[in-house]
């Protein structure tokens, strides 16, 4: 048996400190996180899913002042004892079919004392009280840790490289769903959970914000797009290819839409709000003579263990800090620029940047441009 200290260990602790500092916050008896998205962050990068479109997984975390436990049943434990949860937890193990012994377990575990959970839920005649998260944890969560960092670029990394390999291998011929299923795949290789996988070719590309992929032949312009998942954080980026030459309109949108990035990215400073990110989204479009993009659709925010933990709107208060992680999209009919990133000390890291794929700097950032392809 190895002696190792398990590297995720200093991060769990550190997540655990965060949640019993919510109990001491609120006097509640215990913290309760259903979906895959905490487990996945309390756990550093344990994932409970089975059901990927389901947002609660197989297992849950409940955390009291004296003791973190993983909630689960007989099907899934040893597999998630094996494979997903680091030291620092036990385990509640019940049978499939008896599922009011957890229930009990966690009325037990509370002693009386109220449930915090991301999910709550009352008036199911359990006797558990359960409360929403305070703010403040979940603003904590959204500041990433430096491990948290490093799994974030190894997945951006490789996200980007299966993005590039689809779109490299894509023809004219294929269906919106061949490139699709072309991309799932690509991730799957990698051990990276498509999340979403969006796809639009000529006709629909220039109709849709989001185009749900069809049988449509892609033709002579095609978009593809992820949501990329792994250890529960999840990178989003958006590519397009062209078979055959841009026309001018098309070559001067594309330069319009990267300064409207640009002037967005530029604001992403810490000890601004996201609204003001939208503001100078806002402007940016106004200024490039298209007012009404930003009501077409949303502009992006902070990620991380979510494609979007907040959108940004005109009102979103939230602060930016350092260690955050940003994936905005604007877009124009048409077109659409995407990329996560990450905000260090020196500023934004692009985690999603592939040197291979064709790109312009644009106020010192190098951005995707179409892939052009004879």
């Amino acid at each position: 048996m190895s002696t190792l200290p398990d590297p995720r260990a200093a991060e769990v602790a550190d997540k655990l400190a965060l949640l019993r500092a919510a109990l001491a916050e609120t006097g509640a008896g215990a913290l309760r996180l259903r979906s895959t998205d905490w487990f996945a962050w309390t756990t550093a990068g344990g994932d409970s899913a089975v059901l990927l479109a389901a947002d609660c997984g197989v297992a849950e975390v409940l955390v009291t002042r004296d003791d973190a436990v993983v909630l689960t049943d007989a099907i899934e434990a040893e597999r998630l004892r094996l494979e997903q949860v680091p030291a620092g937890f036990t385990f509640h193990i019940a049978p499939w079919a008896e599922t009011e012994l957890r229930e009990t377990y966690v009325l037990g575990a509370a002693h009386g004392g109220a449930v915090l959970s991301d999910r709550p839920r009352n008036g199911n005649g359990n006797g558990i009280d359960e409360q929403p998260l305070p703010a403040s944890l979940r603003l904590r969560r959204m500041v990433l840790q430096p491990s948290e960092h490093d799994r974030y670029r190894a997945l951006g990394a490789e996200a980007t490289a299966a993005m590039t390999a689809t779109l490299r291998a894509a023809r004219p011929d294929w269906t919106e769903l061949d490139l699709a299923a072309a991309g799932a795949q690509a991730l799957w290789r990698r051990g990276i959970q498509p999340a979403l996988v969006l796809a639009a070719g000529s006709r629909r590309l220039p109709a849709f914000r989001h185009p749900v992929p069809t049988h449509d032949t892609l033709g002579a312009r095609a978009m593809l797009v992820f949501c990329a998942r792994r250890h529960g954080l999840v990178a989003s980026l958006s590519r397009a290819v062209a078979f055959g030459p841009l026309s001018d309109d098309e070559r001067n949108a594309e330069a319009d839409l990267l300064q409207v990035e640009a002037t967005g990215l530029d604001a992403v400073r810490p000890g601004q709000s996201l609204a003001a990110v939208y503001h100078a989204f806002d402007a940016a479009y106004r200024h490039a003579n298209r007012p009404d993009a930003i009501r077409e659709h949303h502009q992006g925010g902070i990620a991380g263990y979510l494609a979007r933990e907040i959108v940004a709107s005109p009102s979103t208060a939230t602060g930016i800090e350092t260690g955050m992680a940003f994936a905005f999209n604007p877009s124009f009919a048409g077109m659409k620029v995407e990329d996560t990133f990450l905000l260090g000390a020196s500023g934004l890291e692009n985690l999603t940047l592939d040197a291979d794929w064709p790109a312009t700097t644009i106020q010192g950032r190098a951005r995707p441009t179409w892939l052009e392809v004879a």
